[in-house]
């Protein structure tokens, strides 16, 4: 599906394209997997990006090899998508994201890692060895030349001390000349800067707390401001009217999981603009209006019931289009009526198989990049023509042959109280029975997409199949269905995952004797909980990151919380449970408390730096199966924290988990 291909409109529909083969299909056919390391290697389109006019479109790739990076941006007449491009080289960089500033200049966001010179220690024999350092910088090329120069650059002891120069606020579509981007100044704060995108000239015109981190903006106004704990978890959104001084707490939320309110964008209206947002009373989080002076927030817009709003989409001025939404696959509800049918005809284009995100739409609604991706796709770019009636492949992040992939399914599972959830089941290449890996995802109160997954195409690739159950206490179908999960940890969605478990083994003929299960954060608590409950089901366990011990983990969250009034530790008794009204049932439900009753192999991984959950859980839990004359290892992960470590660790590891469950399931 990555490569380029062409289909052609009539009547709304799109004709021709790639036939993409289907679950049944994929059964009937002996295939080659890709090995392990294929996997791993460096994406090469980086992102696409459509001109304010639309008349043009700029391609970033990453070219040359990890030790030797090349950075280059093409750039496509929209009216000739499929003719010659104008390269623009970016030198020895690494890409990573781009966006246009004008029709005539694009801002390329690049990473430069560099080695300190090796130095003796004054007074001393010792000598530190050199230290890789990465900064972030922004750079703006003119495409018709190719000339470019580097945001703040002005500035130069403000680009020696400061590492991340990289982050663009507002575009300001009204001011061509000039866009807002953050910096750190000197004593650790941050601050909002109107940046010269011809010259690289800044000047701040707005200063943060200790604690923020980013400010949304109208009419070029900083109206909206977002600080965060120190441990990265809880953030705090303010806001601030055109014309007012001071700033009011809109509301906390979460940063990693369930957050509930989220900026969308402006409106033509002073004071009045578009957040995605859950009301109060509400099941479903929707886009709505917010008045900044008063802080009310309008009724929900393009709304679904059962689903929780995805992002608000929008045009390259900015203006409003519809919510997207993650139904059998990525959906949008359109505020403009006229725009579904062309998003149906391109998903139709991808079999149903692919989600089709539109990232960028001309002000006219003519000229469209769509961003795919799927079981099977890792990650496409598409130009989509209305008025040339036309579909063109622009970039692709990998390139694999579809067959050679693992395809995937949505199953409805009926649980054993009578309701009933969403799982993701993935074949391995060629379709044959074989042993199932579970892999619950992390959160809690996210879930799980038809979305590439690398890790499940991994072990797809080992002749596996592999289950991702949207349990009950996930997020994304509302608050009800997430509630369902609330201190229901040890019990209700450990059943779902093993009704789900249940569900996949005799609708496809799996073997009952061969499953294993993995997964990071609560999806590691998930996985030793389940192997404490069923050890006759699953003949190994992985935990990466995970929760093993509830009281201790809760204990943790109170100590680590110094907001006022404890919300992160609320948050998380509402969730796991209240220790001091549950606290022999938080107990029976922590793995590293019933040791005893896990029988298979269990490996656990953990980054020491870990500030979402300390590595101490890790710790315990494997001194405790040791003490228990259980067989395990910890590898711990050094410089990194919670499951953020690079690819070449990630493939690692990866074979780590292959070789331990290939010989579960010998």
């Amino acid at each position: 599906m990555a490569m380029s291909r062409r289909g052609v409109l009539f009547g709304g529909g799109l004709l021709g394209g790639l036939a993409v083969a289907g679950v049944a299909s994929a059964r009937t056919r002996t295939v080659d997997p890709y090995p392990l390391e294929e996997f791993f290697g460096t994406a090469r389109t980086r992102a696409v990006s459509l001109s304010p006019s639309g008349t043009r479109i700029a391609v970033m790739e990453q070219l040359g090899t990890e030790e030797t990076p090349r950075g280059v941006i093409d750039i496509i007449q929209s009216d000739d998508p499929e003719g010659p491009r104008f390269r623009i080289e970016l030198g020895p960089v690494v890409v990573e994201a781009m966006e246009w500033g004008n029709d005539d200049r694009l801002l390329a966001r690049i990473a430069i890692t560099q080695t300190t010179r090796a130095r003796t220690v004054t007074g001393s024999n010792r000598r530190i060895q050199g230290v890789e350092l990465t900064s972030w910088r922004v750079i703006s090329v003119h495409v018709g030349t190719g000339e470019g120069v580097v945001m703040f650059q002005d500035q130069r002891q403000r680009m020696r001390y400061s590492m991340d120069m990289g982050q663009v606020v507002d575009m300001l579509p009204d001011d061509p000349d000039h866009v807002l981007m953050t910096a750190w100044e000197r004593d650790g704060v941050l601050g909002l800067h109107r940046v010269n995108i011809n010259t690289g000239s800044a000047e701040r015109i707005e200063r943060g707390s200790g604690g923020t981190f980013g400010w949304q903006t109208q009419g070029g106004v900083p109206v909206m401001r977002h600080d965060i704990n120190s441990r990265g978890t809880m953030e705090t959104v303010f806001a601030r009217a055109p014309g007012e001084t001071s700033w009011k707490m809109v509301r906390r939320t979460r940063v990693i999981d369930a957050p509930d309110f989220a900026w969308v964008g402006e409106t033509d209206r002073p004071g009045i603009v578009l957040v995605s947002a859950r009301g109060e009373g509400e099941d479903t989080e929707t886009v709505r209006e917010i008045d900044l002076r008063t802080l009310a927030m309008g009724p929900p817009m393009n709304g679904r019931s059962g689903r929780d709003v995805v992002y608000g989409l929008k045009d390259s001025a900015g203006r409003y289009l519809g919510a997207a939404y993650y139904g059998r696959q990525l959906e949008y509800e359109f505020a403009e009526a006229a725009l579904a049918p062309h998003h149906r005809a391109l998903q139709r284009f991808f079999d149903n198989e692919c989600d089709v995100h539109l990232t960028d739409v001309s002000r006219d609604r003519n000229r469209f990049i769509a961003y795919i991706t799927g079981p099977r796709e890792p990650g496409a770019w598409y130009f989509y023509d209305r008025e040339a009636r036309a579909i063109v492949g622009i970039g692709a992040s990998r390139r694999f042959e579809v067959d050679r992939l693992g395809s995937s399914e949505i199953m409805t599972v009926a649980t054993r109280d009578g309701a009933t959830i969403e799982a993701y089941l993935t074949a391995p290449p060629g379709g044959a029975p074989g042993p199932l890996v579970v892999l619950p995802h992390g959160g809690p109160e996210v879930r799980d997409t038809q979305a590439w997954d690398r890790q499940v195409q991994v072990l797809a690739a080992q002749g596996w199949w592999v289950l991702r159950p949207n349990f009950r206490g996930s997020g994304g179908y509302g608050l009800d269905f997430a509630r369902q999960g609330w201190a229901r940890w040890g019990d209700r969605m450990q059943d779902d995952v093993e009704d789900a478990v249940a569900h996949a083994i005799s609708t496809r003929g799996l073997p009952a004797d061969k499953v294993a299960i993995m997964g990071a954060s609560y999806g590691g608590y998930a996985a030793l909980m389940g192997a404490a409950k069923r050890p006759d089901l699953y003949k190994a366990a992985i935990g990466i990151c995970g929760v093993y011990d509830l009281p201790d983990m809760l204990a943790w969250e109170d100590r680590e919380d110094d907001i006022p009034g404890k919300p992160i530790y609320d948050f998380w008794t509402k969730r796991i449970g209240d220790p001091d009204t549950m606290g022999a049932a938080l107990e029976a439900a922590s793995p590293r408390r019933r040791v005893g009753d896990l029988a298979c192999p269990i490996l656990l991984v953990h980054g020491v730096t870990d500030r979402i959950v300390p590595i101490a859980q890790s710790r315990r839990m494997r001194d405790a199966l040791r003490a228990g004359g259980k067989p395990t290892e910890l590898i711990e992960i050094e410089d990194y924290g919670h499951a953020d470590w690079p690819d070449s660790q990630e493939q690692a590891l990866m074979e780590r988990y292959v070789a331990l469950l290939r010989t579960a399931f010998a």
